[in-house]
């Protein structure tokens, strides 16, 4: 057989630079594009932010007589649109957007005003125990012994370490005794917060038992506390009533004091992270029709470099990388406005399938699945998720991932499905209305599910109900 050329037409998709950058802004959450956006503006001079940016004018190309601008697009921009006059008066989110946007701040004095200095202005646990010890009547030698305390406790304030390790960490030259160790230990255990320095959480409920006014419930709680702690953990109630003056009432009364105590009482001083949102969309209700908008704090406002460009239009043959830097930052500006638009169309799509829970809550979330979306936009479903994923939606009923809308279904009496997140909400609505003497079992909750419509097994319900986090029947039966 010889050898032969053959010439073949066919089609196929080809990744361009344009359509994987387009893929990878896409799938970033807000604040990563914010971070992304920041690295293109460090390496490429032919991209700016836009200052004095006016929604009223977004998406419109501002006039310019200068000709290289123009031929640069020098501003590509956009963001929602206004509501027209006469419509319902629009949810305002309780998120402040001035305080986790991007944007200005209404209030000039808050220009000046540095998030790291009040971070750094909080005080550390071991810090805020080291000053109430610089104010005490003790002397140099004790205070010392009290400070190496300190210093040993953990975030919670426990002292996890035994006193017998602590001893042996201290220079013997110091002429310490054992028992000095167990008196500053005692001194660190009457700081504040109380509970402080326990060694158990035993110990730390204990110690704020005993902080209080003498009373029956008092030592009743402290009786259980340190003796009987896991018997109420776990709702024995009949070993609970052998313990003298456990009357129901006064059984109750502990109950619930020993709950309002802190178990970890030195948390609230940890320097825990906070973690914002920014909504890329909110929804508001104008003329009677739920209505998703773009949150203009979340569009970063670009715009091609007029001086760069012009330069470039005067001197091409010395402008060396520029038209290049030029076509990356019309590729930026437009992917990120196509990002943005997908978004949106995703998002009223979504609240256009689930109105019913705008109006009426959780209990009227509807069965919807990615492919819905896609095939309602001629979206592919891999791009429906990727806009789902780390987008989050700003409603009259709190801030959502775009995934929260998304779920499985069980089948009802009538044919139909029901949402998995309605199931949830029922459930949770059924417990939070039950007799906390005689709670309701998996198996009634099915029963009660069953009655209105939706046919699911026990075990689901469990499933379920361990999703809510909420404790089994046998666990939240009080006295």
């Amino acid at each position: 057989m010889k050898p032969t050329l053959q010439l073949k037409l066919s089609q196929h998709l080809t990744l361009t630079p344009q359509l994987q950058q387009s893929i990878k802004l896409l799938q970033l959450s807000t604040l990563e594009l914010n971070q992304e956006v920041e690295r293109y503006l460090l390496e490429n001079p032919m991209l700016e932010r836009e200052e004095g940016f006016d929604p009223a004018y977004a998406g419109t190309p501002e006039p310019s007589s200068d000709p290289a601008a123009e031929t640069a697009g020098a501003t590509e921009t956009y963001s929602e649109s206004s509501p027209a006059s006469g419509d319902d008066t629009p949810f305002e989110p309780s998120t402040d957007w001035s305080n986790t946007g991007s944007g200005a701040s209404s209030n000039e004095e808050d220009d000046d005003f540095d998030f790291q200095e009040v971070r750094a202005a909080s005080t550390s646990l071991h810090e805020h125990l080291d000053t109430q010890i610089a104010l005490s009547q003790m002397s140099d030698r004790d205070r010392m012994l009290v400070r190496f305390v300190i210093e040993a406790l953990d975030e919670d304030g426990y002292l996890h370490q035994s006193l017998e390790e602590l001893f042996e960490l201290l220079p013997p030259e110091l002429g310490y005794e054992f028992d000095d160790l167990t008196i500053a230990l005692h001194h660190v255990q009457q700081l504040d917060p109380t509970g402080v320095g326990a060694r158990t959480p035993q110990e730390c409920l204990g110690l704020q038992l005993r902080a209080l006014p003498p009373s029956e419930v008092r030592n009743l709680a402290i009786l259980i506390v340190e003796h009987h702690l896991e018997a109420l953990a776990d709702h024995n109630l009949t070993q609970l009533r052998r313990l003298p003056g456990s009357e129901d009432k006064t059984l109750r009364a502990a109950r619930d004091l020993i709950r309002s105590l802190d178990p970890h009482p030195g948390a609230r001083y940890s320097a825990a992270e906070t973690h914002y949102v920014l909504p890329d969309v909110t929804v508001r209700k104008i003329r009677g029709h739920w209505t998703a908008m773009l949150n203009a704090e979340a569009i970063p406002k670009l715009r091609i470099n007029r001086l760069y460009a012009t330069l470039m239009q005067q001197h091409r043959k010395q402008a060396g990388d520029l038209p290049g830097q030029l076509q990356e930052a019309r590729w930026l500006i437009k992917n990120i406005q196509q990002r943005f638009d997908t978004i949106l169309r995703v998002s009223q799509a979504i609240v256009d399938q689930q109105r019913q829970f705008f109006d009426h809550g959780e209990v009227a979330m509807r069965p919807l699945t990615l492919r819905e979306i896609a095939d309602q936009l001629s979206l592919h479903e891999s791009t429906v998720s990727r806009v789902t994923s780390q987008k989050y939606m700003a409603t009259a009923r709190g801030v959502y991932e775009l995934k929260y809308f998304f779920g499985s279904h069980v089948s009802t009496d009538t044919g139909g499905a029901a949402s998995s997140t309605a199931i949830r909400a029922l459930i949770r609505q059924f417990i939070d209305a039950e007799d906390k003497k005689k709670p309701l079992s998996d198996a009634k909750i099915a029963e009660l599910l069953g009655q209105q419509g939706i046919q699911v097994a026990r075990r689901t319900v469990v499933k379920y109900r361990t999703l809510l986090n909420i404790p089994p029947v046998s666990s939240r039966r009080t006295v």
